[in-house]
């Protein structure tokens, strides 16, 4: 595979039922690797179907935003921008959920799907970025790679796939305006 034959399209329509499984399937392989993306063990497809089911109406809402990365029709990535802010906060969204098929990783992807998370929030006029990820992980790396910020780690903050509690980082880049 190459990167040029990679796509990366956002939905804004309903999922066919082939997507939804596709992304299960991500998710659920991101688990079972220990990915701490809010799942632990017992996690299986039915328990990740049910997690995209869930948020169905906050992406038809335009609450959410997701980004799906295909290689050849197949789903091998997805990363989501939560837009729905208080007042306060119209100008920030969150990154969430950046998954990575375990059978399509080391190959560029999870850069891919982010620049063009980033891209999307400059498009609707954000010019601040959070997310937050396990402390010390190669996903911390990327983003620093990317640009991302520390703003500083809260120990104990969530409970590991191996039922350690792991600190988090929470990280922020500017765009646009602030990025200057």
């Amino acid at each position: 595979m190459t990167i040029s034959e990679l796509r990366c399209e956002q939905y804004s329509q309903d999922f066919s039922q082939a997507d939804l499984l596709g992304l299960a399937e991500t998710l659920d392989g991101c688990v079972q690797l220990g990915a701490s993306v809010g799942f632990v063990p017992p996690f299986g497809q039915t328990e990740a179907l049910a997690f995209w089911h869930k948020l169905l109406p906050a992406f038809a809402a335009g609450e959410r935003r997701i980004l799906v990365a295909r290689l050849h029709g197949k789903i091998v990535g997805t990363v989501q921008l939560v837009i729905d802010m208080p007042g306060n906060g119209q100008h920030r969204a969150d990154v969430v959920k950046l998954l990575v098929h375990p059978d399509a990783r080391r190959q560029g992807i999870a850069r891919k799907l982010m620049q063009t998370i980033e891209k999307l929030a400059a498009d609707l006029g954000k010019t601040l970025l959070v997310l937050d990820t396990v402390t010390g992980s190669e996903a911390q790396t990327l983003y620093h790679h990317l640009g991302y910020a520390l703003c500083g780690v809260i120990p104990g903050y969530a409970l590991s796939t191996e039922g350690i509690y792991d600190s988090t980082s929470v990280m922020y880049k500017p765009l646009g305006r602030l990025a200057k």
